[in-house]
């Protein structure tokens, strides 16, 4: 017996008042501001949380002790209109280290207007992650997954208008 798996996607998106490049540059300069900090995979509290701005950068957070998770890399990087990034996350909340089971999120800031962007994010390939992987596309989709990131990064996007 075999079994198809779909592939599954996560697709959200958030329209904000700003013009495009200061919705990218707010998105990718400030990620660490609006990230919760309870989103943590390391064993202590979050100093910071570091968006490394080109292709073959990471995303990580660094713990209050100097220890670091990288939980993504940036796989394409084009101001002000996408960035691509690696899902190093395992469906057991871990990081994965075999690149043929991350999935990807990609961001595309597309101008509404001159002062309006929306923000379109699709985290991708989910099934990659084998056994399991659905708990994580409902994790992600769910209220305190992108919905919060997205809200948080609004929220910020609308404080430094």
């Amino acid at each position: 017996m075999s079994t198809v798996v779909t592939p599954a996607s996560v697709k959200k998106s958030i329209v904000v008042d700003a013009p495009i490049a200061r919705a990218f540059k707010v998105f990718t300069e400030d990620f660490g501001r609006f990230k919760p900090p309870e989103h943590n995979l390391l064993g202590v509290p979050i100093a910071e949380t570091v968006f490394e701005p080109r292709v073959g950068g990471h995303v990580y957070d660094r713990g209050v002790d100097g220890s670091e998770c990288r939980w993504a890399s940036v796989l394409a990087y084009e101001p002000p209109h996408r960035v691509l990034l690696s899902w190093n996350i395992s469906p057991r909340w871990q990081i994965e280290t075999d690149p043929a089971r991350l999935s990807e999120w990609e961001v595309r800031f597309i101008a509404e207007t001159a002062e309006r962007t929306r923000v379109e994010l699709e985290h991708r390939n989910l099934e990659r992650h084998g056994e399991g992987w659905e708990s994580e596309r409902d994790g992600v989709a769910g209220d305190g997954g992108w919905p919060l990131y997205l809200q948080r990064y609004a929220d910020l996007v609308a404080r430094q208008a």
